[in-house]
């Protein structure tokens, strides 16, 4: 049996699709304070359709920049806080058994739990047991939940942007890779440049209330995926992503030096789809219809960096994910 929630989303003409783009950038622009490049990136997996996975210290202004989006888009917002008893019908929901007072009789009903939002925040996700993890990842995979052989869908659009805490890392449960590979994006944020952290206190001590403007639907944004997905790749795209991916793989023929000796795995094919789908996104968001190969280079290293694990030489020598990824990017442009 199965429960449905979706709806059919009316056609965007491209030009309607850049403006939603160019509004949405702008209003969370003018509540978030710095972070342009992570904005960037959050907005690129919200137009393509996929998930981020967030790392940042405390403070940043995460949970607000996640909350300003949904508040502009019209979206109900949720937020799930793991825990280390954090249960999978904590986030799915459950079953409860009500008893009719007038006739005695009892019934089953399903009460939804917050994976049932638009757009979601799994906070600090690395927290809670893999078990309760996987309860998430697979409901952002299948866009359904299974509860007491119930299978229930989940409404469209949905976003997950989960986050970790890069500092605190004892008692955690760190993804498997398996797991990391279903977000598309791993974005990173940093600590604000000067004059940013002199407006963020200016403008933030003063008590005066802000608010979001709505400036798009649920059902412009699933038009405006639709329409990203449509752009056309030309095959020197496609052909781009290939060459990055397949680098990242020391078995591979084509895998540069870098490669065999600092990556122990590299990433799989769900990584490409994403270099082009980015590729795609980031067109249309600079107002173009054609992605080109410089696009791709330009969403690599959100979308590889949780794809890519290094080996104990690279450990050692202090390389990190980006700095062998911008090897390869250097490589495949040469």
């Amino acid at each position: 049996m199965t429960t449905s929630l979706q709806t059919q989303s009316p056609a965007l003409d491209f030009q309607a699709a850049v403006a939603l783009a160019a509004r949405l950038d702008a209003e969370v622009g003018r509540v978030i304070i710095g972070q342009n490049q992570a904005r960037r990136e959050i907005l690129l997996c919200l137009l393509s359709g996929g998930h981020v996975l967030l790392r940042g210290v405390p403070g940043l202004a995460k949970t607000l920049l996640i909350r300003t989006l949904a508040d502009a888009v019209s979206l109900r917002f949720g937020r799930i806080q793991f825990t280390p008893d954090l249960m999978p019908s904590d986030i799915v929901g459950t079953e409860v058994i009500e008893e009719d007072p007038a006739t005695g009789r009892r019934s089953v009903r399903f009460i939804p739990g917050p994976i049932f939002a638009n757009i979601l925040l799994a906070d600090e996700i690395n927290r809670t047991p893999p078990r309760t993890q996987a309860a998430l990842l697979e409901a952002m995979q299948e866009y359904q939940v299974t509860v007491g052989g119930v299978r229930h869908e989940l409404e469209r659009p949905l976003f997950v942007l989960a986050t970790e805490n890069p500092i605190e890392q004892e008692g955690t449960h760190p993804l498997p890779e398996a797991q990391l590979d279903r977000f598309m994006m791993n974005v990173i944020m940093e600590y604000p440049k000067l004059e940013e952290e002199r407006r963020i206190l200016a403008e933030t001590t003063t008590g005066a209330p802000f608010t979001v403007d709505p400036v798009a639907t649920g059902e412009d944004l699933e038009a405006a995926r639709a329409l990203v997905r449509a752009l056309p790749a030309a095959s020197n795209v496609v052909d781009q992503a290939l060459r990055l991916v397949r680098s990242t793989r020391p078995g591979d023929a084509s895998a540069p030096e870098e490669a065999r000796r600092w990556i122990e795995w590299g990433a799989g094919p769900r990584a490409g789809q994403s270099l082009v789908i980015g590729a795609k996104a980031l067109a249309l968001l600079e107002g173009r219809k054609v992605p080109t190969p410089q696009d791709v280079d330009a969403v690599a290293l959100p979308v590889l960096r949780h794809r890519v694990l290094l080996n104990f030489h690279a450990q050692a020598e202090g390389v990190t994910p980006d700095q062998v990824i911008g090897r390869l990017l250097a490589s495949a442009r040469a």
